[in-house]
């Protein structure tokens, strides 16, 4: 009998089988490499197919065009290489040799012609990212050239990139907005991939979406300036850009600034805005931002970061203009972070700040008379207490301050809020995904900024978008599914309309409250206990009733022993 052929993998057909292919592909390319270098080299390659993929898409709009106007092929060709034409679309200029299709054509290496010497893939792509920062001055000394190191396997390199290549998976041919988005989810995929890889140090690049959502739903960033002091990869300016799409608003409505101190984790982030088509500023190059403030003059009208918890060792100056509410301690940067953020913030400007628990009620080094400061000058608009376990890099209990220049009514609302702070104990919130995380859902998060935006008195009721499950229907292509995926099916109504406290979840506190609670804004203090629904069962008879049943439970008890005692007599 001849021997079976191999059944051909099928090619991916929705966003989360092509995210799994790539990565299982990806994956065998780690060897003997570090994750984080790992992590540039399979980002990098992500970044440079889809310049390459909206680079061709553009390419072919422009040729149809100038066709459609009945312009000569000598003229057509002029056009085409005119830098201006992709450039001015928000699309990189790719020189030939930076080009997927030339990788893809010498994804085995250039071997020697005319006496040069041969060239790895490895040495072509490491080329390629010069040539593409060489023609892209926004890309400088962003881009990897790692790819011909001894630790990169040539071969799995080669094999990476014709998997990428395969027509199933090309980002083009979508519209050059869904090229990016497709890639987008595989560029976000990646970094969390990465992220849950390398454990603690992931937490550094990487805040888990669900938080990410927490703060653009309850803040709504939709125009001015967008500002992250220490921005990680760029998530939290990601997620401002859907919450845009999902709205059906302008993406340049936002300007987008933001600082790093890590140079890779910078890296990352330029890729990723570039891919996301933000145009970002995230300084000249990375650096710390208490030694340095690269936006010095900028004022944001919202500001969204997961700053490092509770570091030690930080550039403190004690004369920094930035303390206004007191000078932080020398052993924990935690009220640096949140005065800094309160320096940027214009007139009406708003920030949510994701913080290690410890920061709601700590007294130490002076931190309770900072905290006092700011509560007094009624800075603080919201405090939300979040569930352990979402951050799988650390075991910290963690929560986000809410602040608002102006609470009055009429700015960000239709009640005045002015001396009132409301507390959210949405720590019995989400569900877990494995035995080391927790995720927040698309109800929770709607709850948490629903209840936000009743309580400052938005009338509006919006849609917030629920992610589709991958058990819905499936369209044939890869293309067509990204298509539905990206409409919004399902939607959760977020009513605005009316407020009231709810015990064992939200209250609003005025200053006086929080005063006589010595300034602590831990939510549990407020909430109370959730009350407990009323059976119609009279206590006598309820107590009664349980009393028989326990007796019932401790004479079945005393039976099942004695069978066991003559079961065991037996044996002996």
């Amino acid at each position: 009998m001849p021997p079976r052929k191999a059944k051909a993998d099928a090619a991916p057909s929705t966003m989360k089988e092509l995210k799994d292919t790539l990565w299982k592909a990806a994956d065998k390319l780690r060897g003997s490499m570090d994750a984080s270098q790992y992590k540039d080299v399979i980002l990098g390659l992500v970044f440079l197919k889809y310049v390459s993929d909206a680079y061709e898409e553009r390419r072919a709009q422009i040729e149809a065009e100038l066709r459609a106007d009945g312009m000569s092929e000598e003229q057509i060709g002029q056009f085409t290489d005119d830098v201006d034409e992709y450039t001015g679309h928000s699309v990189f200029w790719v020189p030939w040799h930076a080009r997927w299709e030339y990788l893809a054509e010498h994804a085995k290496g250039l071997p020697s012609i005319d006496g040069a010497a041969p060239k790895s893939i490895g040495q072509l792509v490491d080329e390629a990212m010069e040539k593409l920062m060489a023609s892209n001055e926004s890309l400088q000394g962003t881009l990897p050239r790692i790819y011909n190191r001894d630790n990169v396997d040539q071969k799995r390199l080669g094999e990476l990139i014709d998997l990428f290549n395969a027509r199933n998976l090309s980002f083009a041919g979508a519209g050059a907005r869904r090229a990016r988005d497709l890639l987008g989810e595989v560029y976000e995929y990646f970094l969390e991939k990465f992220a849950r890889a390398e454990g603690k140090r992931g937490g550094e690049f990487y805040t888990p979406a669900g938080v990410v959502r927490v703060l653009v739903e309850v803040l709504e960033p939709d125009h001015g300036r967008v500002y992250d002091p220490c921005c990680g990869s760029g998530g939290m300016f990601v997620q401002a850009e859907k919450f845009l799409d999902a709205h059906h608003r302008d993406r340049t409505a936002i300007s987008v600034y933001g600082q790093e101190l890590n140079e890779r984790t910078w890296r990352m982030a330029k890729m990723n805005l570039a891919i996301h088509g933000l145009n970002g500023n995230l300084a000249s190059r990375w650096g710390d931002t208490f030694a340095r403030d690269q936006h010095p003059d900028m004022m944001a009208d919202f500001v969204m970061a997961n700053p490092p918890f509770n570091i030690k060792d930080w550039a403190r100056n004690e004369s920094d203009p930035r303390w206004a509410y007191g000078v932080p301690p020398a052993g924990n940067a935690n009220y640096a972070w949140i005065q800094h953020i309160l320096s940027k913030l214009a007139p009406g400007g708003s920030a949510g700040v994701v913080m290690a628990n410890g920061s709601m009620s700590s007294n130490s080094g002076g931190e309770g008379d900072i905290r006092a400061q700011i509560v007094e000058a009624d800075m603080v608009s919201c405090m939300v207490a979040l569930p352990t376990q979402l951050f799988r890099s650390t075991g910290i209990p963690v929560c986000v301050w809410f602040f608002a220049k102006d609470k009055s009514a009429g700015t960000q609302g239709s009640v005045d809020r002015r001396g009132q702070v409301l507390f959210i104990d949405a720590r019995n919130m989400g569900h877990m995904v494995d035995r080391a995380e927790r995720a927040l859902s698309d109800e929770d998060i709607a709850k948490i900024a629903g209840t936000y935006h009743a309580w400052r008195g938005k009338t509006a009721v919006e849609p917030t978008v629920v992610e589709r499950s991958e058990a819905e229907s499936k369209p044939e292509t890869l293309v067509e599914r990204s298509e539905a995926e990206s409409k919004p099916e399902t939607v959760v109504e977020r009513s605005r309309n009316h407020y009231e406290d709810i015990p064992g979840f939200c209250y609003s506190a005025t200053l006086a409250e929080i005063k006589a609670a010595d300034y602590a804004l831990t939510p549990g203090r407020y909430v109370g206990a959730a009350e407990v629904e009323d059976d119609g069962e009279p206590i006598d008879e309820k107590i009664a009733r349980l009393k028989t049943e326990l007796f019932a439970q401790f004479e079945e008890s005393e039976r099942l022993a004695t069978v066991v005692r003559e079961q065991l007599g037996r044996v002996s």
